[in-house]
């Protein structure tokens, strides 16, 4: 069976940031498409242009997604289980934002999603499995069991500070900001964050190439 590492840089780049660019685009066409009266005519009367953003935005997202993900198992014939578990929290979380077509719950989604993922790696830390092995296992090879306490602690407080950056961010910003601020700045924070660890990786087991 081919691994993960089949996949080319290219198309690595592409699964993991495809999706975002599509949510971007698609909420700028939702929204365009909720102003000229296109989603009205074709039975979806959204409450206003920042929802319509949102749900179509999401609703591509979701696709993009899925369709990053097969194309992952068509490549290398293999998923890995943090991509399985990502999908799955983004066809749930989406789903909702396309049910509900409410613009608080839009903006508070982040949170719930930040919080979550906070206390279910605070939870791994304190009954000893840390959660973020189970996901995480298979791309980080040769990780000490301390590695891996200490990495699920760091980023289960990244995560708390996501949630009070998102907090404050959709108290302070307009919708359209906070949108670019979810969707960029977050994986901008995301990224430095990630390659800040890799000094506990090395440390800890983990041989960077």
């Amino acid at each position: 069976m081919a691994s993960a590492n089949a996949l080319s840089p290219a198309s690595r780049m592409a699964i993991n940031f495809g999706p975002l660019l599509v949510f971007f685009g698609a909420s700028k066409l939702g929204k365009a498409l909720h102003g000229d009266g296109t989603l009205a005519a074709w039975g979806l009367p959204l409450p206003d242009a920042e929802v319509a953003s949102a749900v179509v935005g999401t609703a591509l997202f979701m696709v993009a997604s899925v369709a990053a993900a097969a194309w992952s198992w068509l490549r290398a014939r293999h998923l890995p289980p943090a991509m399985i578990f990502t999908t799955a929290i983004v066809i749930l979380f989406g789903g909702l934002t396309v049910w509900l077509q409410d613009k608080a719950f839009i903006q508070l989604k982040p949170s719930i999603i930040y919080a979550g993922f906070a206390l279910l790696l605070a939870g791994g830390l304190i009954t000893g499995r840390p959660t973020l092995q189970i996901v995480m296992e298979d791309a980080l090879p040769g990780l000490s069991p301390q590695g891996w306490r200490l990495l699920t602690r760091n980023w289960a407080l990244f995560f708390v500070a996501l949630l009070l950056a998102n907090e404050a961010a959709r108290r302070m910003l307009s919708y359209d900001d906070w949108l670019s601020f979810k969707v960029w700045g977050v994986t901008i924070a995301v990224f430095a964050f990630t390659m800040s660890q890799a000094p506990l990786l090395a440390k800890h087991g983990v041989k960077l190439d």
